[in-house]
């Protein structure tokens, strides 16, 4: 079958119907997957290789949920939630043949950047022995603790990912008991997974306080919890621990043509494999054991259906169908999210004040916007509180550093991600506070830089509720419920549901969040078991 990715590019993941809904109806199908972001989609091509009729479901107009493409400005190709690959699983890579369907990595190896308001900045490469240069020149007390470190991180990550079929990120979910099993009594290691704060974790090997506040933001990324809160270590080892390339443990990278493709290139290999793939077409309803009734009121038939949706949306759409004791550990995973996504078209790239210039190294480096100790205490508080700090940490990425072809010639794409911000505001709304927040992070990285927001040609601003409504996903939560320990490995929602026929195969489900797949293809692994 010739490779439909020109088609999917072209339409920018908008597929349509692949044929009048009564004809989808009056099909055979094994499976009905419900939802198209990228672990659906990865389910639906192990299911279709393994020889079984699969149908996948979108609501919305375009596949890939939050990994897809869209054209918020004229010109400028944008994944307004993720933004850079660096935990998509290499055996799905390998084994979908992404390579051989256009997928092109680039490693993100500009390093990490981060300057302060008085001046001072540190660009640590991803090359050990470049960031430790920086830090004697800067520093030097603070090499050796960081080094420490790191190689709790690099020692946790061999013994739970090795690149192999010992992979604790394949197959059934690891309770903690065999997590610790692996780290051979490591307990800095096991503390970093099950325990610590990341404050913690940043002072046990660190006393500086400008790279203790550097680091600070990586514990919690996508988590509406305090990097002083007990179990955010775990979350810079979960944003540490890919394998996409094994010779760059940890690295993230740019995907050429927006991080969309990999839902556009995965897609191309369900269908190739035969999964038909069916947009802007809602479920209104699971029926476990038979199938699902559309919004229409047509009913498709299926003994087996596979959730991409997140928990909760899967939860309303089983209704009286849910067991009881599933939707309590359901409603018990906090789904609430804090991130607001703002993706900026630029004139020029940020013109730091520490580092001067518009075409320097760290314009390839991830870019963190830093708050002090108070800062992110206060932030969080007036978050939960329904309010907007004064600032907020951001985390920023020029992806026209990597990939011009994005943005009309010689502009720029800033992507920013940004905490704490509430999903419910004490006063206002979303809709009438929208702006407030734009300029709050642009004030959040404007005060570091001598040419934002003059550069700003175009603004696009997603809080919480807009991803929600945009993306699906319940809470505007991108993990589709937090990642912290407790809600982690064995934790996380299982692939297989009570309800008979009924399973997960998203965010909610191991290994958690992220561009990860490996949920679906670990799902499509579990059906084909039990079938």
């Amino acid at each position: 079958m010739p490779s439909n990715i020109a088609h999917i590019d072209s339409v920018m993941g908008k597929l349509g119907l692949p044929a009048p809904i009564a004809e989808l109806s009056a099909r055979r199908w094994d499976a009905i997957i419900v939802g198209a972001g990228h672990n659906g989609l990865t389910c639906a091509a192990y299911l279709a290789k393994a020889g079984k009729q699969v149908l996948v479901l979108e609501a919305r107009e375009r596949i890939g949920g939050a990994c897809t493409l869209a054209e918020p400005f004229p010109g400028y190709r944008i994944s307004p939630c993720a933004y850079l690959a660096g935990l998509l699983h290499p055996l799905v890579i390998r084994e979908l043949d992404l390579p051989g369907r256009g997928f092109e990595w680039e490693p993100a190896m500009g390093g990490y950047f981060v300057p302060f308001e008085d001046g001072f900045s540190l660009l640590l490469s991803e090359d050990d022995a470049e960031a430790e240069a920086e830090m004697r020149a800067k520093l030097p007390d603070a090499v050796a603790g960081w080094r420490a470190m790191q190689d709790v991180i690099r020692r946790a990550r061999t013994a739970l990912r090795p690149a192999d079929g010992r992979d604790l990120w394949l197959n059934a979910p690891p309770s903690q008991e065999q997590i610790e099993d692996r780290l051979k009594g490591d307990q800095d290691a096991i503390d970093m997974l099950f325990d610590w704060s990341m404050a913690e974790f940043l002072e046990r090997y660190i006393s500086n306080e400008y790279l203790q506040l550097a680091y600070l933001g990586q514990g919690v990324i996508g988590t509406n919890a305090s990097p002083f809160d007990k179990g955010t270590a775990y979350i810079r080892f979960h944003h540490n621990c890919g394998q996409i390339d094994p010779t760059l443990p940890g690295t993230w990278g740019y995907v050429k043509g927006g991080m969309g493709r990999v839902s556009f290139l995965i897609c191309d290999a369900a269908q190739e494999a035969g999964a038909v793939v069916a947009t802007g077409v809602p479920v209104a309803e699971i029926i476990p054991g038979e199938g699902v009734v559309l919004e229409g009121g047509e009913r498709i038939h299926a003994p087996v259906i596979i959730s991409n949706a997140d928990p909760r949306v899967t939860l309303r759409l089983l209704g009286a169908n849910a067991d009881s004791g599933w939707a309590a550990q359901v409603g018990s995973v906090p789904i609430e999210g804090c991130t607001v996504k703002v993706n900026l078209a630029l004139a020029e790239p940020p013109n730091f004040l520490a580092r001067p210039g518009l075409n320097e190294p760290h314009h390839r480096a991830q870019m963190n916007t830093p708050l002090s100790k108070q800062q992110w205490k206060d932030g969080f508080a007036a978050a939960k509180r329904g309010e907007l700090p004064e600032l907020l940490w951001t985390e920023d990425y020029l992806q026209t550093a990597f990939d011009p072809s994005i943005a009309p010639k010689g502009k720029h794409i800033l992507s920013m991600f940004c905490q704490y911000v509430p999903y419910t505001f004490a006063e206002g709304s979303w809709e009438t506070r929208r702006e407030e927040a734009g300029q709050l992070v642009v004030k959040s990285l404007g005060r570091l830089t001598s040419n934002i927001p003059a550069a700003i040609l175009d603004m696009e601003v997603l809080g919480p509720p807009d991803i929600e409504q945009e993306v699906g996903l319940t809470g505007g939560h991108i993990f589709q419920g937090e990642c912290l320990p407790q809600y982690m490995w064995d934790q996380r929602l299982g692939y297989a549901t009570p309800m008979p026929g009924v399973y997960l195969c998203g965010a909610a489900t191991h290994p958690g969040g992220s561009v990860i797949a490996v949920n679906g293809r670990n799902a499509a692994l579990t059906v084909l078991g039990q079938l």
